[in-house]
């Protein structure tokens, strides 16, 4: 009885403690509405000025307050807007703190980043969009939508410097664009240098109208008096075929050039009567070239002057030349010269040239059987100027040699590996690639070592294994590395200097001790191209008292 007594007691205690913690909690909660309800009245009659009439009006708006600071959609999009606009102005900040630091050339960078942070700090604090930011109450959206079309306005033109200016600041971009920027000149310059060697050999191989002119003027004169250059039917002279005089070949369709030759050498030569000049053109130029050397005695020097058709056994069947001239492919490679097809291959267009697949620039290989009475000849090419004496080439002992050349090579230049195609195996296993070359032009040449050497047969040897140009591209040069490659006998630089024309650089002094200097290059003396401060070493010994040079204004 007791103990239910005891329990009854218990219970009721905790059911009245129970219901005096509910009066309290409703009585907090009641104090907290009341207060509230008090607070944004107040606000409400003091932001929009009404009358007491609003007191319902100021219970809605508190109401919507309360549910506001949990539920208005509009709070977490200007949060959004309010980041972006600082994330912005924090990083337009540092580019232009990162300008500063790099030392940028144009101080303009760093300028507009400063102007773009502070624009969108300015934004930020302008008076009707800070009341956003600083109050909890009802966020106007009309006014939100404002702010957030300038801030993408302003967002937009940060991105857009920001993009501009990136290459400043990204160091592997700059390298791109520069890396572009080489390429696209390189292809620019590369296009410019094809048109250019295309303009200049067109201007080194063309025909001066004044020197056509004169050949034309010559051939006249001989069509005129045919009496007085007529050679057929008369007996050779002895001192053409005289081996104790000394005797020159020039092969050339130049008649001013190869008069220069034999002008130069004559008034050099101590004894010009025991000296003998065989030139020899093509048909066309042969009555020219009779006059020209007709017109004057040259010191009493012996010329003979006769064309290649004159020497029978050249032809097709045993000139290797000749017979790959008759090709169709050869001659689609050298004659269908057009713009396109000739810049192809700078390095080589200058072989395209049909002057490499003449006769006249061969002729060089077969003089032994030309003139079979003589042991020695000095070879000159027709763009040459002798300056001194040449008999002491005469008294050189060639040790068994059969061509008396100077060496061009120094260091890495020059060498056989640039004139020839040493990924052939047969170019391959039979000579050094670091083996030194020489220069034509002025070459020394002692035949009867040709004719026991047997030089011309190894010249057709290796000139019918080039038919498809795979072991040289063409041009002389080549083949007499090849042909003379263990018989030449290198002689002192001082008797043929080159680069007269294409080197500015060459000494004036080098050029006085020269016994003979060479314009090889594109830039001929008789061009208008030729270089001004070497042309007078070719000029004083043109017959300028000729009446035919006259008449062509030549030189001019």
């Amino acid at each position: 009885m007791a103990n239910s007594q005891t329990k009854g007691n218990r219970s009721f205690s905790f059911s009245f403690r129970v219901l005096t913690s509910a009066i309290s909690i409703a009585l907090c909660i009641f104090f907290t509405f009341s207060f509230l309800f008090t607070t944004h009245h107040y606000h409400h009659r003091h932001n929009n000025n009404i009358g007491s009439d609003s007191v319902a009006r100021g219970f809605g708006s508190v109401t919507r307050s309360i549910l506001a600071l949990k539920t208005d959609p509009l709070k977490p999009r200007l949060d959004h807007i309010k980041k972006q606009a600082e994330d912005h102005r924090t990083l337009a900040l540092m580019y232009a703190s990162y300008a500063k630091k790099l030392k940028l050339e144009s101080s303009k960078v760093v300028r507009v980043f400063a102007e773009l942070s502070r624009d969108f700090s300015y934004l930020m604090n302008k008076p009707r969009y800070t009341s956003l930011f600083g109050s909890d109450g009802v966020i106007d959206e009309a006014v939100l939508r404002q702010l957030e079309k300038e801030v993408k306005e302003r967002i937009k033109t940060a991105r857009q410097v920001i993009g501009e200016a990136k290459e400043s600041f990204d160091n592997q971009l700059k390298i791109q664009k520069l890396k572009d920027t080489i390429f696209a000149v390189n292809e620019q310059l590369t296009k410019a240098k094809k048109q250019g060697a295309f303009s200049s050999l067109i201007a080194a191989k063309s025909i001066p109208k004044s020197l056509h002119c004169i050949s034309m003027r010559l051939m006249e004169e001989r069509i005129a008096h045919p009496e007085k250059y007529l050679d057929e039917g008369k007996p050779t002279a002895p001192e053409l075929e005289n081996p104790k005089l000394y005797h020159y070949a020039i092969f050339s369709d130049n008649v001013v050039a190869a008069s220069v030759v034999v002008n130069s050498a004559t008034k050099n030569a101590k004894e010009p009567w025991k000296h003998v000049f065989h030139v020899v053109t093509d048909k066309m130029n042969l009555g020219a070239m009779q006059v020209m050397f007709k017109l004057k005695d040259y010191n009493g020097a012996h010329i003979e002057v006769k064309a290649v058709e004159d020497y029978t056994f050249l032809n097709s069947s045993y000139v290797p030349v000749l017979r790959q001239l008759e090709s169709a492919n050869l001659q689609k490679f050298y004659f269908e010269n057009k713009l396109e097809n000739a810049t192809k291959d700078t390095t080589n267009m200058k072989f395209r040239n049909p002057k490499y697949l003449s006769i006249l620039n061969h002729l060089r290989f077969y003089l032994p059987e030309m003139y079979p009475k003589l042991h020695r000849i000095l070879f000159l090419d027709d763009d040459i100027v002798v300056q001194k004496d040449l008999t002491g080439l005469w008294k050189i002992d060639m040790d068994g040699k059969v061509n008396g050349a100077v060496e061009t090579c120094f260091g890495s230049f020059h060498r056989y590996a640039q004139y020839m195609n040493f990924s052939h195996p047969l170019i391959k296993a039979k000579f050094n690639p670091k083996a030194c070359a020489w220069a034509y032009g002025m070459n020394f040449f002692d035949l009867d070592a040709w004719r026991r050497e047997k030089c011309t047969e190894e010249y057709h040897y290796w000139q019918n294994l080039n038919e498809n140009r795979t072991l040289w591209k063409l041009g002389t040069l080549p083949p007499g590395l090849i042909t003379f490659y263990s018989t030449t006998k290198p002689l002192e630089k001082s008797w043929h200097v080159l680069g007269l024309g294409y080197n500015p650089s060459i000494s004036m002094e080098e050029i006085n001790n020269a016994a003979v200097v060479h314009f090889n290059g594109n830039m001929k003396p008789w061009l208008d191209i030729a270089m001004n401060q070497f042309k007078p070493l070719w000029t004083k010994f043109v017959d300028f008292e000729l009446e035919f040079v006259q008449s062509c204004n030549f030189g001019l």
